[in-house]
């Protein structure tokens, strides 16, 4: 990947031995920024550093499409041998030092550095940074490592009708005429090089205050309409209340900006009091049901909990980026559930979040929790589910094993040790043992240093009289990762009452070894299911036994609880992934029990899972039979529901997707027209465009239909749909156009490489796109060599021929896997390709010899 210095673990540590950074002033001019013919900007560096052994020399990254000039203490730096990708080499260091560099930053399109975004609507342009994992250095001249720590003082030239916004708040503006102005702000506290930001451009403002912190949210201003202002706030000044009073130290900043930006890679970046969010996954421009407002709130909670963890406190080196966020995901569930109104956000947890983690875990690529990072490569493709879901399941463990008061306590006595610091897990780790009394390394040890994910079944015999004889826990790994790990577990006995299944009683035990035996069961009276790992406290697949799994089939909506629901749910999914349940049966436990759920989260995930298992898990001869069935059960749901709910919105969406049949595109044709349109179901603007994707994949809309949706939508994000869209179209000629775009030299903005590539596949298209399996691998290293990471990862991991389940596609990865020169993080990606297809094959091959 190309643009930054590959920094090295051990040229980190070197230089955080040598050096300790006092402060960077930045003066950024971006008075032509608005101009798509300026590809740059101008940055003025000086930072100043102390060197504790004076004559050594260091180097300083400093990603430029060119240098200007360097001076060190006064004196040039020879510039000859700089580039973007080594960086400045500084020679004869004196004790104090001031080094000032001048160069031209190149705008960003890959959403790293300084992202420039057009909007369509009125043509305004604007700026957002992202730095993590080490991207300042496209910005300023950087010690881009995280434990260098210094204050940052930032000075940006920019048009008059522009804001800016940064890490604190505005100091000054100084007008120079009616065209430009310099906004200075106050100097930073301390803090990393990847969580500083800078903003600008004519955001939209709101503004707020609560508990003495000046709150501010902002989005484009063409998108002012739909920024509900007032549920940001309400989610933010919830988190900050329970985080106070959970943390014992206050939110260190005077002001909390977050801002929704367009072309954004990820959900949302924890920069110290100035955090951006994806614009496009979370201002909501049409219905949305609650699922979505949850997935916001959580996001939310996760960047505010970063301020303490990773902000105030932040790991030495990525090596504990799992920690960072690990933290964050665990503590914005938990604040979810305890200050929100989701209070069921660990059913949501489970249902989505460790379910990534079990998946990821499960790859070849699986790695520890906790693993050495050797260079900036290797972090960049470990923001997985392993570093965030699994990491925070532990953590969630590690709650139930401490107990949360001494876990509280633990990072209460954390925050106050190493505010403005740098810190380990084994800093935490000390801390956490001190308050609870109890020995943590090997716990520690047995969940963070080992991988894969263990799996848990009962065993169980029942007298004559309806009660155990004998309750065996069974722990089992996988031959190549033969850890078993101790697990505090709830156990849960559930009676069928009246067609609900009520707790009757609940058990929590430590499971060790490959078989613990549950001695206060025997002589009980057997429930109608019995549940391993109650509440979800520790992280395992797990199984039910016969007789519980008769009873699940039947009445799954029958608990109480929406947590031991889906349990249950995701028992029967790890099932279908594993091969031990057949495609089809699947689909019919689906669409027997789902439609009668009123749990909205469970309700998409299921239905998402669905889809997957027919696209690919399910029989291909057999596929088009659930699909029809999908989408009958869909229709059928959708207009039993509440008119205007999110639950008739849901299946509205599942109904769009599953349709195949003239019958049901007939009728999403007329949805586009206002025709037979279910009483309550608004087809808005984002539901229109997923109906018309969903009939031009499938040959029912054409090409000119796309562009009369776009002039209904000239949005940023209608481009995006509408791009999408043209991906779809089943045809040789637009596939081939689609591919010389994605493999073109020139640099695609964000938004279409991503809606280009989404679009390219679809399982209505597995023939179609059958010829570019070759050419992915034909093309795949140079993609990786000469685009910036973010663009080049997703270019791997949607453009690997997933959909072509068959031995060729394995036997293709396998030759180009056996080349030599592939880098680790490409070969890690590529191979975690081939384990989907390894794993449909496997699950096909079970449904094929289904007998039901």
């Amino acid at each position: 990947m190309a643009g930054v210095r590959n920094l090295t673990q051990v040229e980190a540590a070197e230089r955080a031995r040598l050096l300790d950074v006092t402060g960077y002033d930045i003066r950024l001019d971006l008075s032509t920024g608005g101009s798509a013919a300026t590809r740059t900007f101008r940055s003025v560096t000086e930072v100043s550093f102390r060197c504790s052994e004076p004559g050594a020399s260091t180097f300083i990254e400093v990603a430029a499409e060119s240098v200007r000039s360097a001076t060190l203490n006064g004196a040039p730096v020879d510039i000859s041998e700089w580039s973007a990708e080594r960086g400045l080499t500084l020679t004869g260091l004196a004790a104090e030092n001031t080094l000032v560099v001048d160069g031209d930053f190149l705008y960003s399109n890959s959403g790293q550095g300084l992202h420039r975004s057009v909007d369509p609507v009125d043509g305004e342009t604007y700026l957002y940074s992202q730095f993590e994992t080490a991207d300042a250095q496209r910005v300023f001249a950087a010690f881009d490592q995280p434990d260098l720590k210094s204050v940052y003082t930032w000075h940006a030239t920019v048009p008059a009708h522009w804001r800016v916004v940064s890490n604190m708040p505005v100091e000054r503006e100084e007008t120079h005429d009616e065209e430009t102005k310099t906004v200075h702000f106050a100097r930073s506290e301390r803090m990393s090089t990847y969580i500083t930001a800078l903003c600008a451009g004519p955001y939209h403002e709101v503004r707020d205050s609560h508990d003495g912190i000046d709150l501010g949210v902002f989005c484009r201003a063409s998108m002012a309409q739909h920024l509900d202002a007032d549920d940001l706030f309400l989610i933010t000044k919830q988190g900050f209340d329970f985080f106070h009073e959970q943390f014992g130290v206050r939110y260190p900043l005077p002001k909390y900006d977050q801002l929704w930006v367009p072309d954004f890679n990820a959900g949302a970046m924890e920069n110290f009091g100035c955090v951006t969010h994806a614009e496009s996954h979370y201002i909501f421009r049409s219905q949305v049901t609650d699922f979505e407002y949850e997935q916001r709130a959580n996001t939310i909670l996760h960047e505010l909990a970063h301020m303490w963890f990773g902000d105030l406190v932040t790991m030495r080196w990525w090596n504990d980026l799992w920690l960072n966020e690990s933290f964050a995901e665990w503590a914005s569930h938990w604040c979810n559930t305890n200050a929100t109104r989701f209070k069921d956000a660990w059913t949501t947890f489970l249902s989505v979040r460790k379910n990534w983690g079990y998946r990821q875990d499960q790859l070849s690529s699986t790695h520890p929790v906790y693993c050495e990072m050797p260079d900036l490569e290797a972090v960049e493709v470990n923001f997985d589910g392993i570093t965030y879901a699994k990491g925070a399941s532990v953590l969630k463990q590690l709650v139930a094993y401490v107990g949360m008061d001494p876990f509280v306590a633990g990072l209460r006595s954390y925050f106050a040790k190493h505010a403005w610091g740098n810190a380990t897990f084994d800093d935490l780790l000390s801390e956490l043992e001190a308050a609870s009394g109890r020995e943590l390394r090997k716990f520690a040890a047995q969940w963070l240093e080992t991988a894969q994910v263990n799996t848990l079944r009962p065993e169980v015999s029942i007298g004559a009289d309806g009660s155990y004889e004998r309750v065996v826990v069974r722990q089992e790994a996988p031959a190549s990762y033969p850890t078993l790990r101790t697990h505090r577990i709830g156990v849960g006995l559930y009676d069928l009452v009246d067609g609900a299944l009520k707790r009757r009683d609940r058990l929590e035990i430590d499971v060790t070894g490959d078989a613990t035996e549950i001695p206060q069961l025997a002589g009980v009276r057997a429930p109608d299911v019995l549940l391993l790992n109650d509440d979800d406290l520790t992280y395992a697949k797990l199984r039910l036994d016969e007789g519980s799994m008769a009873t699940v089939v039947q009445h799954i909506g029958g608990f109480e609880s929406s947590l031991a629901r889906a349990l249950c749910w995701a028992a029967a999914w790890d099932m279908v992934r594993d091969a031990e349940l057949a495609a089809r049966d699947y689909l019919a436990l689906v669409l027997a029990g789902l439609p009668t759920k009123q749990d909205i989260n469970l309700v998409t995930a299921t239905l998402r899972q669905a889809s997957t298992t027919l696209a690919f898990y399910a029989d291909p001869d057999w596929a088009p039979t659930g699909w029809a069935e999908l989408a009958r059960t869909a229709r059928t749901a959708m207009q039993a529901a509440e008119p205007g709910s999110g639950f008739q919105l849901a299946w509205a969406r599942a109904y769009v997707s599953a349709a195949r049949g003239d019958e049901d595109l007939a009728t999403l044709r007329g949805w586009l027209d206002g025709a037979e349109v279910p009483n309550g179901l608004t087809v808005d603007t984002e539901l229109r465009w997923s109906v018309l994707q969903s009939l031009v994949a499938k040959g029912a809309a054409d090409a000119a239909e796309i562009d009369a949706e776009l002039a209904r939508d000239r949005t940023a994000s209608g481009e995006r749909e509408a791009a999408l869209a043209r991906a779809l179209v089943p045809t040789p000629e637009a596939k081939a156009e689609v591919w010389r775009q994605l493999t073109g030299d020139e640099a695609l903005p964000n938004w279409r490489h991503r809606s280009l590539l989404q679009g390219f596949q679809h399982p209505t298209q597995v023939e179609l796109t059958a010829p570019y399996a070759g050419r992915f691998f034909a093309e795949v290293s140079r993609i990786w060599a000469t685009r910036d990471s973010e663009p080049a990862q997703e270019f791997v991991v949607l453009g690997y021929p997933a959909y072509q389940v068959n031995d060729d596609t394995v036997v293709a990865t396998d030759a180009w896997l056996g080349q030599e020169g592939r880098p680790a993080a490409l070969r890690r990606l590529v191979a975690e390709g081939k384990d989907g297809v390894l794993r449909a094959l496997k699950a096909r091959a079970k449904d094929a010899g289904s007998d039901s």
